[in-house]
């Protein structure tokens, strides 16, 4: 495994992070599954582990800090996120002072430990006023609970609205972003990229793979496979179109002649930038972890780059004048 700054920050976090979203703890012989995924993760390196209040009713929480309490909490850098709803409240929801001060309490006692190293904004709040909730997120940091402030799915703009209040207010900083960032959806290399880069914030994506897509296991004029996330889950079979379908052949031809497959192939390109400090990957069985750790070896020349560009027709926005 090899390691990255989480921005201009000293904390180092494993290449590949495994996330909870996806994580089954319905019943036992799931929960066995997943627990084989953390320890293998940590027997490999990997020291990055995320989580959500609101993933599966905060049961991941409970789940992942039962199963960590194996391994020394030094070692392990754990994440958790606020903002969706946990009870029927008006204040169970969002990122007033409120409802923060209560999750940090709730996810600390869920993940059996006394601090975060990172506490994202799940999203923006437009009903509560940012000063609010970056002050109560600072205060946090003051009180030990957390170590780094991050956010998910924010926009540049209010990333640079947020950090306005920071240096005015002298907050501690914001040090890490968490988007949706893979080769079918790269929207943060239009403005985001540049902002993290500026004000020394990594980046730590979600869903490189998208949802699968980038796995191999879908394939044009195949049947969907059998218990894959596609025969139940929306979101990938949104994205199973025939033209998305088109484009995943060549990637697989391009990963083929490195020796390798789409999923590793796919997280050796999203590591490709340095502002990109992890990647949060999830994984319902062992074996799906221990390919996706195959990545951090993955070399790919610089002129599949430009394929990919081209494949995608992607081009990064600029406006130019006169």
């Amino acid at each position: 495994m090899r390691y990255r700054n989480l921005g201009n920050s000293g904390l180092k976090v494993s290449e590949i992070a495994l996330g909870s979203w996806m994580t089954d703890v319905s019943d036992s012989e799931k929960q066995e599954l997943a627990e084989k995924s953390i320890d293998l993760a940590y027997e490999n390196g990997v020291n990055f582990f995320d989580c959500a209040d609101g993933y599966s009713n905060g049961s991941a929480e409970h789940f992942l800090g039962r199963v960590l309490q194996k391994y020394p909490r030094k070692e392990l850098v754990l994440s958790s996120k606020v903002f969706f709803s946990t009870g029927s409240g008006p204040n169970d929801r969002g990122l007033s002072r409120k409802h923060i001060f209560e999750s940090i309490d709730q996810s600390l006692e869920n993940m059996q430990t006394e601090y975060l190293d990172m506490y994202f904004c799940h999203r923006f709040d437009k009903s509560t006023p940012l000063e609010e909730t970056l002050q109560a997120l600072s205060d946090l940091v003051d009180q030990g609970k957390i170590l780094y402030i991050g956010v998910s799915e924010w926009t540049p703009v209010q990333l640079l609205e947020a950090q306005l209040i920071i240096q005015e207010k002298e907050l501690h900083k914001l040090s890490v972003v968490q988007p949706q960032y893979n080769m079918f959806d790269r929207y943060i290399e239009h403005e985001l990229m540049d902002v993290c880069e500026k004000f020394g914030m990594g980046i730590v994506p979600f869903s490189p793979l998208s949802q699968g897509l980038l796995t191999g296991k879908y394939r044009k004029n195949q049947a969907i496979p059998e218990g894959s996330r596609a025969t139940y889950q929306d979101q990938i079979q949104a994205l199973l179109t025939e033209d998305n379908l088109d484009k995943v052949e060549p990637l697989i031809e391009m990963a083929d002649s490195l020796g390798t497959d789409l999923a590793s192939f796919s997280l050796a390109w999203a590591l490709r930038k340095p502002v990109v400090s992890s990647l949060i990957t999830g994984a319902s069985k062992p074996e799906q972890l221990a390919n996706n750790l195959k990545a951090v070896e993955v070399i790919i020349p610089e002129t599949y780059f430009a394929k990919i560009d081209q494949l995608f027709g992607f081009k990064k926005f600029e406006r130019h004048i006169g």
